[in-house]
């Protein structure tokens, strides 16, 4: 009988132990795996695939809502996009430690030749950024020309009754109190877009401050991230900033009007950012990055710029490469239909193609993923 073979039975509960210390290892071990890793098994199917992408805020609610789409139509793919800045995203995708990244503003070649292999520049939308303010009583529109929105940010108009605001806007019974600027403390594409067109219309700002995702500001207390601002522009009467057009929407802020290159005074909508979409497309470089701000045409709002997903056409995972391209390949497609909702311009169709032939590119081991 096995009773009378002690070696026999310490041997069965020493693989036993072994057994469970092995499974609990392994559970261990794939509980830790870093992220985009396959970490948990679907009874009878593949593991699912993770992606993970970090930065631009500026595009955040529509990603959060392609996320909520996607994940229907393709129920094996979870994307998580963690919104920390266009910098943050820049740098993480430099590192390789994110399957893709958002930025408003387009890498430099700089910045592009530190890269370990091709970066592609997708634009995903377009997207306004809209000045709001906080002016109690006001009810209308406040209007703006671009050299008293930069001396309102150079800290040269300081007073909401400066007469440079009260000429410019007669009709509105304007407060008699001091201006706060409000303006993003982390590095930011919305930033870089706002910062660019400033220093299209002022020499002024274009040798005192520049462009830049992060600059030294004339004037102002920071807000993290578009929500930051807009929560800080809400709390303080006689404050002034700039967000993407959602935030302001969503928190129910007022847009200023913005005399544009033509002379008319346009705000930030749909439309308007669609027209200086089509008015900068023949300046469009192969590469896909394009500045929008300060674009020609008769109703182009001169503020917008387009939101890109910054992905490497070489992937080194099969599975993950895969699935990023098809959802790449949704986003350009479906995924518009969803942008209008949530007030971005969706991609002209030129602007689409071009997009296409870079998806098509996007491959493991020289074999694409979307023929």
């Amino acid at each position: 009988m096995e009773s009378g073979k002690p070696g026999r039975s310490i041997a069965r509960r020493v693989t036993g132990i072994l057994g469970v210390l092995v499974g609990g290892i392994l559970l261990a071990a794939v509980a830790c795996a870093p992220w985009g890793e396959e970490r948990r098994i679907e009874p009878g199917g593949k593991p699912p695939v993770h992606l993970l992408g970090v930065g631009a805020s500026f595009p955040y609610p529509l990603y959060s809502k392609w996320i909520e789409e996607y994940r229907k139509f393709n129920p094996h793919v979870n994307i998580d996009y963690q919104s920390i800045g266009s910098s943050g995203g820049i740098n993480n995708i430099l590192r390789g430690t994110v399957d893709f990244a958002g930025s408003d503003a387009p890498m430099t070649d700089e910045q592009l030749a530190r890269a370990p292999a091709p970066i592609f520049h997708l634009p995903s939308v377009a997207g306004a950024v809209a000045i709001t303010y906080n002016l109690p009583g006001v009810d209308k529109d406040l209007k703006l020309t671009p050299q008293v929105l930069a001396d309102i940010f150079l800290g040269n108009i300081t007073e909401w009754r400066d007469p440079e605001l009260t000429s410019l806007n007669p009709e509105l019974d304007l407060p008699d109190m001091g201006i706060t600027v409000v303006r993003r403390s982390d590095g930011s594409g919305t930033t870089k877009i706002f910062t660019e067109y400033l220093s299209k219309v002022s020499p002024v700002w274009a040798e005192r401050v520049g462009t830049g995702t992060s600059v030294e500001w004339p004037t102002g207390i920071g807000g993290k991230g578009n929500e930051g601002v807009a929560g800080t522009i809400k709390q303080i009467p006689g404050s002034i900033g700039y967000v993407e057009m959602a935030y302001a929407t969503q928190n129910g802020l007022p847009r200023a009007l913005i005399q544009n290159r033509a002379g008319r005074f346009v705000g930030p909508t749909l439309e308007t950012t669609t027209a200086a979409a089509a008015g900068a497309a023949v300046q469009m470089l192969e590469d896909m990055r394009v500045s929008l701000t300060d674009a020609p045409g008769e109703d182009s709002y001169p503020i917008a710029g387009y939101t890109y997903l910054l992905v490497y056409r070489d992937q080194h995972n099969q599975r993950r490469g895969e699935a990023l391209a098809h959802f790449l390949w949704w986003a350009l497609h479906d995924g518009q239909e969803h942008a209008r909702e949530l007030l971005y311009a969706p991609l002209p169709d030129n602007v689409v193609k071009m997009a296409e032939a870079k998806i098509k590119e996007i491959n493991y081991k020289g074999q694409p993923f979307i023929e």
